[in-house]
Formats: structure tokens, sequence, C-alpha cells
């Protein structure tokens, strides 16, 4: 697995980059947030988070500016039915990551189906498959932000992994933190299974 490039961009246009890295000419596929976060120049030095998807017939590099874009992409290819790298792509290209998560969460389908390409079933989809794995890239940036403990942080991704839907992980936590303010992860975990 390529996961990012580091080179000179020899080729920009809105939706591909052709990054020269040492002599070879690498052509990544981005959405429109990354093209224009980074505003890649002839001559630029650039850094792009990728993905390689390979198919039957070819491999394809898709690059993000950031992890989260990239983590977004990623949760839309392997977690929804029905969404290839293109559309996930057209999604990316249509919405800024907030407006996503937030349209995910709020389940507003109108704002999702605006990305071209996305018709209402899809945004449909979209947000019934990912309205409970969104907000976990918001769980580690609480906890690195000092927001939420490390043992919360833990207990909850431990629950979801075990099946639980975040908001009902997030709300057996936070009824456990009440009781007990200084529970470990183990602790945590023990009494919302117990729940």
């Amino acid at each position: 697995m390529i996961s990012f490039l580091r080179g000179i961009v020899a080729e920009s246009l809105p939706q591909s980059i052709v990054l020269d890295v040492g002599g070879v000419g690498y052509e990544v596929i981005v959405p429109l947030s990354t093209y224009d976060a980074l505003n890649p120049q002839l001559g630029d030095q650039v850094k792009l988070k990728t993905h390689l998807h390979i198919r039957e017939n070819a491999q394809v590099l898709y690059g993000f500016a950031t992890d989260e874009e990239r983590d977004i992409f990623r949760l839309l290819v392997e977690h929804v039915s029905g969404i290839g790298p293109a559309m996930a792509i057209a999604v990316l290209s249509g919405m800024r990551m907030n407006e996503f998560k937030d349209a995910v969460v709020r389940q507003d389908v109108q704002a999702i189906a605006r990305a071209k390409g996305v018709g209402k079933k899809t945004a449909e989809r979209i947000i019934l498959e990912l309205k409970d794995k969104i907000g976990l890239a918001s769980t580690w940036e609480a906890q690195q932000q000092g927001v939420t403990s490390q043992a919360a942080a833990d207990a909850e991704l431990a629950l979801v992994a075990l099946g639980f839907k975040q908001a009902e992980a997030r709300k057996a936590i936070a009824a456990i933190l009440k009781k007990y303010p200084d529970a470990g992860a183990d602790q945590l975990i023990r009494d919302a299974l117990r729940q």
C-alpha cells in the first residue's frame, strides 16, 4: 500500500495531479476539496495522503490533502454498498468534511444528494451505513485535545467494535463516569456491557 507521496507537481488539473517522485510520475486522482486546499502549481512540492485502489484492469491512486478526507473516502468505498471510488470522490468534491459529517449525523439526505451523481437513494444509503461510524474520528480528536479521557475514548471505541452504536456507547460511558469519575477503560466496558 502506498500511504503518501511527496513530490514535485508535473501536471495539475482540477481532478488529477501528476507528481514527479524521484523521476517517476504518479497520476493521482483528487477531489476538488484537495485541489482547492493545495492549489498545486507546476514545480510546487506537494504531499498527498493516498489510497491505492486495485481493479482487475487498473491500479488507481487517489490523493487527499488530509487524513480526514482519506478516512471518509475509505468509509464510503469500504462500508457503503454501491459506492465506488469515483462516487466517493464526487461526494468529497461536493462538500467539506465537516458539512458531510454533519449531514450524516443529522440525516440530511438533501445535502448529500446535491453531490454530482448522488441521488436520493444513494444519499439515504450513505446515511444508513455511516451514521454509526462517522463519529469515531471525532472521538479520537476529542481525546487528543484532552476533551475526553483516554479511558473513555478507548472504552467507546471498544464498545463500537463489539457492536454498540456509537451514540449508545457514549451515553453508557457518560452515565458510568457520573457514578465513577476515575473509572478505567476496563471498568467502563464491563459496566456498559452489564447495562
